[in-house]
């Protein structure tokens, strides 16, 4: 991360818009893929991930300057796992069966890209207001990536957002949109729209 980038405002908003794990990084795209059949399950796991991500940008940066070059993924790795194995008992205890549901995905946390990336990127160099508004934005820009990928694939398989039904009575259902090739046609989707949009406006 660039001294251009350390103003707080664009820290968070990078997260949202130019520097998007999902749509422009590319990052995270197991869980993207795996776990956005419906909505409640994108939720979760984009809370989760922002939780872990927030709590480890905390203590990577805190501990910044006790790292040393050899053992740095080893404590990126240690300090990720640890709160992983907490959202996973979290979840475990209070949600279970949506942690059934999510089965080894919220476990695979300890190795999702996007919070790796961040803690090396980012928290292991800046301070912590800066580590902090960068995991806000990161997470926050992937949670919102998943929610959409999932409430439109909800829509097309079940015709739902969160069990509600919204489409009207009698009205087709696309349940591939529920299957693996229908999260790859989403984000595809989604993906084409995201780079015509910002050819646009890398254009004016």
């Amino acid at each position: 991360m660039s001294n251009a980038k350390t103003n707080p405002l664009s820290v968070f908003l990078n997260g949202l818009g130019d520097e998007n794990p999902v749509f422009v990084l590319l990052l995270g795209m197991c869980p993207t893929l795996a776990v956005t059949g419906d909505l409640a399950s994108s939720l979760t796991m984009g809370l989760s991930a922002t939780f872990v991500l927030f709590c480890s940008n905390v203590v990577v940066s805190l501990i910044r300057n006790l790292l040393k070059p050899h053992i740095r993924i080893l404590m990126f790795t240690l300090t990720i796992s640890t709160f992983v194995t907490i959202v996973d008992l979290i979840l475990k205890a209070y949600l279970p069966e949506m942690s059934a549901k999510l089965g080894p995905y919220i476990p695979l946390i300890i190795v999702n890209c996007l919070i790796i990336c961040r803690a090396e990127a980012c928290a292991s160099k800046q301070k912590l207001g800066i580590a902090v508004l960068d995991a806000l934005g990161m997470g926050l820009g992937f949670t919102l990536t998943l929610s959409a990928l999932g409430i439109v694939r909800e829509v097309l398989s079940y015709g739902t957002v969160l069990g509600f039904a919204i489409a009207p009575e009698g009205s087709l259902s696309i349940f591939g949109f529920a299957l693996p090739v229908g999260a790859f046609i989403t984000l595809g989707f989604m993906l084409g729209i995201v780079n015509i949009i910002n050819r646009r406006n890398a254009k004016e």
